[in-house]
């Protein structure tokens, strides 16, 4: 069983993180984390009598899914637990899952996890979820339950689960809400029952209880870190750069012609705002990965050099003048980076959009990979790129659970894994890429490779963390040329199409081989040899 805590998401990101692990992942997952503050309902609530409040007015969102019950609450102090398995059939293999058997499991783990610590709770007949004095008038209710299974002998996967009340602000279920339409009996929490475990401890017995009952005893989990704490990760360089992190500088007159081109349109690649090591060896070839909407970034993530200050507003000519260059250059396969801009609405993303839709105008044949921000996990700024349609959509995820903190402050590595997995449901072809030498061990790692696969993606490149600045995190360790033959092959034994990596790689190498590995439905037969 893959455990995972994944620290504070947003609903939408873990639903479509859940929906990606439910319809491609091979391995149980549980997914343990806090949401923000958020009013979610199923198909049969009822709205009009139930919900008390404009959701906006009390900071939260108000979300449908695809799960039975009415409408309930979650946020911070809450423990949300969503087990993506795979049930037995309840005669066999050839038959369905016992669905009342498998709610009863669930039930029974919060039930227990509960005694653990101290507190007797139990079921309570014709009301869903876990209670605590369940057969007396002072009946509450500590544990809300809801479980989608897929229907079909062999289709027996759940997603959905429970959302335990560890400490959370009760007033939002009872001023807010009439929590999963149960009127005659209020909520209660660990707290309010005089229990003062803390939400990492509640989670830890979860997981253990979990592990023995759904994986044998066995687990492989990890956790985006629960406290920003640079200290305990030991950022410290340990040895001098060895010889295979030197790359051969030459600009000669194919690296200078690159150049002029770029300059002459006024274009930025991340080649150069990025300190990319294989700069000389890719303008030799005339490639080069453009760097859209400014050079100046809203993010301050701890490995990256380019700039942090204000941003100026998008030039609205710089689509034309990409495509331009594209058409100047003879690209085959073009290349597109964006900055983080949480500045704008959409975060820049129609932006992009307009400089696919410029290359595609300019030069038909040009397929175009695109290296793109979070969008904050926003849907309707995602919408607008997947609509046009890139050969590669690739977002980097950057590191392991957890140091991401640390890493990128700004993101999350729920997040990043719903934006790869939102892309592959829209049908694209998925990329992602991460850095070696942040402190990050082997086993998390491999972890890493096995999430990137669970949600479909189909590209991973891996690099080794180069220190731009001394003002930027330090290097712990350097990977060795084996380190990374050995994570190629993992990866690809889990079903990744290509994975790219060795000390000097960066997210737009070898692109080409990538996007003909992933079996691209463009067909991308390019030329590209960044």
């Amino acid at each position: 069983m893959r455990v995972r805590w994944l620290g504070r998401v947003k609903y939408r990101d873990a639903l479509a993180l859940q929906h990606a692990l439910f319809e491609h992942a091979t391995d149980d997952y549980l997914l343990m984390l806090e949401h923000h503050h958020v009013f979610t309902y199923g198909a049969s609530a009822e709205l009009q009598r139930n919900l008390k409040c404009d959701p906006s007015s009390v900071d939260a969102e108000l979300v449908r899914v695809n799960r039975g019950g009415d409408i309930t609450y979650h946020g911070p102090g809450q423990l949300v637990v969503y087990p993506i398995r795979s049930l037995p059939g309840k005669h066999g293999d050839s038959s369905p899952a016992d669905i009342t058997a498998y709610v009863c499991s669930v039930e029974q783990l919060v039930i227990d996890t509960l005694g653990e610590l101290g507190l007797v709770a139990s079921r309570k007949a014709g009301y869903p979820g876990v209670w605590i004095d369940a057969d007396t008038p002072r009946a509450r209710k500590i544990c809300a339950i809801g479980v989608r299974v897929a229907r079909g002998s062999t289709a027996r996967r759940t997603m959905h689960g429970f959302a335990l009340n560890v400490d959370p602000d009760l007033r939002y279920m009872r001023d807010h809400i009439v929590p999963c339409g149960i009127a005659e009996h209020p909520v209660t929490s660990l707290r309010e029952e005089g229990c003062n475990a803390s939400l990492r401890g509640v989670a830890d017995i979860v997981a253990r209880l979990a592990s023995e009952r759904w994986g044998s005893g066995v687990s492989d989990r990890h956790d985006v870190a629960w406290d920003y704490e640079p200290d305990v990760v030991g950022m410290h360089i340990t040895q001098r750069k060895p010889e295979w992190l030197r790359p051969r500088v030459e600009h000669g007159a194919d690296v200078l012609a690159t150049k002029k081109t770029l300059r002459d349109l006024h274009l930025v690649t991340v080649c150069e705002e990025a300190g990319c090591p294989n700069l000389s060896e890719c303008w030799k070839d005339g490639t080069a990965t453009f760097m859209v909407l400014g050079e100046r970034c809203t993010r301050a993530c701890g490995f990256c050099l380019v700039d942090t200050r204000k941003p100026e507003l998008p030039d609205a000519d710089e689509p034309r003048r990409v495509a331009e260059a594209v058409a100047r250059m003879g690209l085959s396969h073009a290349v597109l980076t964006m900055v983080a801009r949480d500045d704008l609405a959409d975060g820049g993303f129609e932006h992009v959009a307009r400089c696919v839709q410029a290359i595609r105008e300019r030069t038909p044949g040009t397929a175009v990979e695109t290296l793109v921000s979070d969008a904050k996990g926003d849907d309707s700024s995602l919408e607008k790129l997947f609509a046009v349609r890139p050969e590669v959509f690739n977002h980097n995820i950057e590191t392991v659970a957890r140091l991401q903190r640390i890493v990128r402050p700004s993101a999350g590595y729920a997040r990043s894994l719903s934006v790869l997995a939102r892309a592959k449901r829209a049908g694209l072809v998925t990329k992602s890429g991460f850095m070696l030498g942040l402190g990050e061990t082997p086993d998390e790692v491999r972890s890493l490779l096995v999430d990137l696969a669970a949600v479909g993606v189909q590209i991973v490149t891996i690099g080794q963390y180069l220190r731009p600045s001394a003002e930027h995190l330090p290097v712990v360790r350097w990977a060795t040329p084996e380190e990374f033959g050995k994570y190629r092959a993992f990866g690809e034994s889990l079903g990744i199409s290509h994975v790219e990596a060795s000390p000097l790689t960066r997210s737009s190498y070898h692109a080409r081989e990538a996007a003909d590995a992933a079996d691209s439905p463009h067909a991308v037969k390019v030329l590209v040899r960044r």
